[in-house]
């Protein structure tokens, strides 16, 4: 069930052009399914009138927290990681569809690239937390644009991937050795369109089932602006209320 509810900015930490806020409410977290999002309202940002969408990064239901990975895109995000430790920040949540688990026994691959790495950590903590043992496959222009490394790797092994080999292997995330390396039966992706077009094509080649994290613009998170739409086999389709999580299969790739 869909909340709009105060959370409070208890921690903050800046990676370069992005920044991780941990937030903490009064009440009770819904229940949350990873690959869904939020919609967050931009206080303080005079030419901001939307509420900006952003994946949730972890849940720690226990405490009434969640994380987020907010890039500093325009006016907005800048605003929202600008923000004073004990702000309040409102949010709408959960929206959108998550990502489909595995079948027991299956193995996983969680690809990230840019700030597209962000839900894969509460997906790979839930995978964990149910059994799998799902291998993360992350990628940046630099080792600075890798971010929080130490937290993924609690929840499965963890590759790298940077442009100028600062981290890792060198090049782009299709060119890992991982690939050659390790048979996967499903692939699950998040990062900038060209990245998750290159790694459907990867998959598409060695017939293995994927799913990817849509990230077009949006605006009313709900369905009802159309600012999101993405063409699909059925037809135009909002990526807020029926993603942002697609299997490949259903897109016009």
């Amino acid at each position: 069930m869909k909340q709009i509810t105060d959370f409070k900015l208890i921690e903050k930490q800046d990676y370069g052009n992005v920044s991780w806020l941990k937030l903490q409410s009064e009440s009770d977290l819904p229940a949350i399914l990873p690959g869904q999002f939020v919609e967050v309202r931009v206080d303080g940002s005079p030419k901001t009138y939307l509420r900006r969408p952003i994946s949730i990064h972890d849940v720690d239901a226990e405490n009434r927290c969640i994380e987020l990975l907010v890039a500093k895109v325009g006016e907005g995000s800048t605003t929202l990681t600008m923000l004073p430790i004990g702000a309040t920040v409102n949010l709408v949540l959960p929206l959108g569809n998550g990502f489909t688990y595995p079948e027991k026994g299956e193995e996983v691959l969680l690809v990230g690239g840019g700030v597209g790495i962000a839900p894969m950590l509460y997906f790979a903590k839930m995978l964990k937390m149910k059994g799998f043992e799902p291998a993360l496959l992350l990628g940046g222009k630099t080792e600075k644009n890798l971010m929080r490394l130490d937290e993924y790797r609690r929840w499965g092994a963890t590759f790298v991937t940077t442009e100028d080999g600062s981290m890792g292997e060198k090049g782009f995330v299709t060119q890992h050795s991982i690939w050659s390396d390790k048979t996967f039966d499903k692939v699950y992706v998040c990062g900038p369109k060209p990245m998750m077009k290159a790694v459907f094509a990867v998959t598409k080649e060695n017939d293995i089932w994927c799913e990817v994290s849509l990230e077009n613009m949006m605006a009313c998170g709900l369905g009802a602006c159309l600012c999101c739409v993405e063409k699909t086999v059925e037809g135009n389709t909002c990526v807020c209320k029926e993603g942002p999580v697609f299997n490949t299969r259903r897109l016009l790739w």
